[in-house]
């Protein structure tokens, strides 16, 4: 054990020097990984079609190359997913971690390059690491396994050679086998299709195992803690897994979860540390232990731009780059990546909390949504729902807006509905059911969390009388053209305060 010890402190402490590196010189580091990335790409297709040959500088690349959405890409990584290969980045790709959210595809497929997997993704799990056991310098994590839970994966219909699935899955599938022999469950266990079955399986295979440490989304992680105390009849985790110390999250908003986990684990030692990975890339790290804001991750094949807000939506937004952000500003984040995004639009927004360092909190998404469950709802989505209902029902809607309905201990989440009709439906059985079935055939993720009623149960829905939200809003001073009703929100302030309104 004294050997790993000191394997790990080595391996940390030099590690450290290099973050503190991109900390202290995040320009100079970012101006070089953008070289770096264009010179690689200069050949492919892309690269001849936006003159990268040319790009001498950012400015450069800024007058060439748009920014661009995933339906802007989504043909070039069709091709890709068919086979075809130096079409956005110049090495062999042959995997795609399946995401969902965008507007017109039910899911959407991002290219995960040898790069990204060894420079952003695997790098940034070695730095979560280095950065705990740097917070944490008498951890005994490294002495247990770590569990997570993964997605699943399987071969495209496009090409049998072609894989898709949960990026986590696509990492795990990867992983060297040092960190295989570090992680829980089995590999065949991690990677199960049918979730129902995956979660009971876990729960059983790792009850005995001496876990320190979980990374995951609290939704599920939630799901799993809750089956494991079922079968073990303790009360908390604790009692389970005494020396678990730590819980990495990600995905989704922890702060309504937070006070459910630490009654649920029962340590008050336990540390929390919030991690921002999507399939795009792993972006940022929680390095200090009196804050959630993350440190944005300079040197992991991802180049940085930034559009203000009040931007945002412009014909010719500006994009300024990470000299020019101001901090407690709103922005839409734009990356380049070594998978070959270039320019791209993830979708999120971000504030940043500091400069040099750079850290960073995830403010929101650059649309409306619901994605409390990691189930990514848009106001397209939502609103085929409700088209799809009324066509069925014969009912016509005035308003809507809807929320989370946030997990608790031994309850399910849920999403809750405010609707006011114009003509009310014929059936309100039936409305509420094609509305969930139609979110359901749109967006696979929300269909993924409410599979067997594991993460979401079926919605819930007020059908309000006429003038409701006419009324909630003149009380609010928010009368007149420029004032909207908010279709989704990921909190529930809104939906909390019509309630109110009506009673």
């Amino acid at each position: 054990m004294e050997l790993l010890s000191s394997a790990f402190s080595w391996f940390s402490k030099r590690r450290m020097h290099q973050i503190e590196y991109f900390m202290s010189h995040p320009i100079e580091v970012q101006e070089n990984l953008f070289k770096d990335l264009v010179s690689s790409a200069k050949n492919t297709e892309y690269g001849k079609r936006y003159n990268f040959s040319s790009v001498n500088n950012i400015s450069t690349f800024n007058n060439y190359v748009p920014v661009s959405t995933y339906e802007d890409l989504s043909d070039d990584i069709e091709r890709m997913m068919k086979g075809e290969q130096n079409i956005l980045w110049p090495t062999k790709i042959n995997q795609f971690s399946k995401s969902s959210g965008t507007t017109n595809a039910r899911s959407k497929f991002i290219p995960v390059s040898k790069e990204a997997l060894e420079d952003c993704h695997y790098k940034a799990g070695k730095d979560l690491m280095t950065l705990y056991i740097n917070n944490y310098p008498n951890t005994k994590m490294m002495f247990g396994k770590s569990l997570g839970i993964g997605g699943s994966y399987q071969k495209s219909n496009y090409n049998e050679n072609t894989i898709s699935g949960d990026v986590s899955a696509i990492i795990m599938k990867n992983l060297p086998f040092w960190a295989e022999f570090m992680r829980a469950p089995e590999i065949e266990v991690a990677l199960m299709d049918e979730w129902e079955s995956k979660i009971e399986k876990i729960a059983e295979t790792t009850i005995d195992k001496n876990i320190t440490s979980i990374a995951g989304v609290p939704t599920w992680t939630l799901v799993l803690i809750e089956r494991i105390l079922e079968k073990t009849g303790k009360k908390t985790l604790h009692e389970v897994w005494p020396n678990l110390e730590v819980f990495f999250h990600g995905a989704v908003a922890f702060g309504p979860y937070r006070k459910t986990f630490k009654n649920l684990i029962g340590n008050p030692e336990m540390n929390f540390m919030d991690v921002y990975n999507a399939s795009e890339g792993f972006f940022g790290i929680q390095d200090t232990t009196n804050d959630d804001e993350m440190l944005l991750l300079l040197d992991y094949g991802v180049f940085y731009e930034f559009i203000p807000m009040d931007e945002f939506g412009k014909e010719q937004p500006k994009v300024v780059q990470l000299a020019d952000v101001e901090i407690g500003k709103n922005y839409a984040i734009v990356i380049s990546t070594n998978a070959g995004l270039w320019r791209y639009l993830i979708g999120d927004t971000v504030r940043f909390t500091s400069k040099f360092p750079y850290r960073i909190k995830i403010s929101g998404r650059t649309k409306h949504f619901i994605n409390a469950f990691g189930e990514e709802v848009v106001i397209e989505n939502a609103e085929e729902a409700i088209k799809a209902a009324c066509l069925q029902t014969g009912a016509e809607v005035r308003n809507f807006t809807a929320a989370p309905v946030y997990l608790e201990s031994g309850k399910k989440g849920g999403h809750e509905w405010a609707i006011e009709f114009k003509i009310q439906p014929n059936d309100s059985s039936v409305f509420i059911q094609v509305l969930d079935d139609t979110l359901r055939s749109v967006n696979s993720d929300y269909d993924a969390k409410r599979y067997k009623d594991i993460a979401l149960v079926a919605p819930k829905v007020h059908f309000l009388e006429q003038k409701s939200f006419y009324n909630w809003m003149k009380g609010r001073g928010k009368l007149g053209g420029q004032n909207k009703v908010p279709r989704l929100a990921n909190h529930r302030e809104y939906i909390d305060s019509l309630l109110s309104s009506l009673k």
